[in-house]
C-alpha cells in the first residue's frame, strides 16, 4: 500500500472496499465472480512507499510525493482495521526493510488508485 500525501480516509476506504470486493475470482463456471471476501481469503498488506515513485523524468525516481511517515502510519493502521473487518490480514511492519514472496494465482495484478491517477 503506497500511500501519498493529500490522501485521506476516504481515499483510504476507497481502497480497502476495492482489495476486499474486487471480484477477482473464479466461480463455478471458471468465470472471474468473486471476492476474497467470497472465497474466504486473506490479505498480505505491506506499507511501500516506493508504489508512489515518480519515475518519469531522469533515471533516479523520486518519491517527493510518498506521504511522510506522520500520515501514512494512522492511514496504514486503519486500513488494517478496516480490512479485517472482512477478511483475515497479514501484515508488514512499517518503514521495515522486509523480504516479501508474491506467487501471483492466475492472470490479475490490478493497479488500485483512489484518485485514479492512470
Amino acid at each position: 500500500m503506497g500511500i501519498e500525501e493529500g490522501d485521506t480516509e476516504q481515499d483510504m476506504l476507497y481502497i480497502c472496499d476495492k482489495v476486499t470486493g474486487l471480484r477477482v475470482f473464479d466461480d463455478e463456471n471458471e468465470i472471474p465472480n468473486l471476492s476474497v471476501a467470497d472465497i474466504c481469503g486473506s490479505v498480505l498488506l505491506v506499507s511501500q512507499f516506493t508504489l508512489c515513485a515518480d519515475a518519469r523524468k531522469g533515471k533516479r525516481p523520486s518519491y517527493i510525493k510518498a506521504a511522510r511517515p506522520e500520515q501514512a502510519i494512522p492511514l496504514y493502521e486503519a486500513a488494517l482495521a478496516k480490512i479485517s473487518e472482512t477478511v483475515p490480514v497479514q501484515h508488514g511492519v512499517f518503514q521495515a526493510n522486509m523480504q516479501v514472496r508474491l506467487v501471483n494465482d492466475g492472470p490479475h495484478t490490478i493497479l488500485l488508485d483512489s484518485k485514479k491517477m492512470f
